[in-house]
């Protein structure tokens, strides 16, 4: 019998040890379960995190590709603006070389202008000697005229 109690007390001692392993173990458990929550809380928030410095990383990039979109716009802008400032150079220098040829032109034209006016002054004194000459012509013709017509009646 007294290895009975002996075992039941070894038995008894044994559980209440188990038993506070348990509540140790239990407690334990407890804590990692809180802790297992915390950490799937604070994992939850990182993930979130994660897809916005994901979604602010796929911005920048498109942002960058933007970037470099509008710099190679940029220079094909800035060489297509040097062809018309060059362009418009030629053309100011062309401009500026028929006004040039306007100006000799216009210069002949009005010395071509007194020329003519001169002709044209010399050409209607022509006509009006022309004209005294027909008109003393004509009298002449008609005093001959006359003077045969008369040496005809005689």
């Amino acid at each position: 019998m007294n290895q009975l109690r002996l075992e039941a007390d070894e038995a008894s001692t044994k559980v209440e040890e188990l038993t506070a392993k348990v509540k140790v173990l239990e407690q334990e458990n407890m804590t990692k379960e809180q802790e297992i929550t915390s950490l799937q809380h604070k994992n939850g928030v990182l993930e979130s995190e994660v897809e916005k410095l994901e979604e602010t990383v796929t911005g920048l990039k498109r942002a960058a590709a933007e970037s470099d979109e509008h710099g190679t716009k940029n220079e094909s802008l800035t060489r297509r603006l040097q062809l018309l400032e060059d362009e418009a150079e030629k053309a100011d220098k062309t401009l500026r070389e028929t006004n040039e040829r306007l100006r000799q032109t216009d210069v002949k034209a009005g010395h071509l202008e007194r020329q003519v006016k001169a002709l044209e002054m010399e050409r209607d004194n022509w006509e009006a000697k022309y004209e005294e000459m027909a008109a003393k012509y004509n009298k002449v013709n008609k005093e001959l005229e006359d003077f045969q017509q008369s040496l005809g009646d005689i």
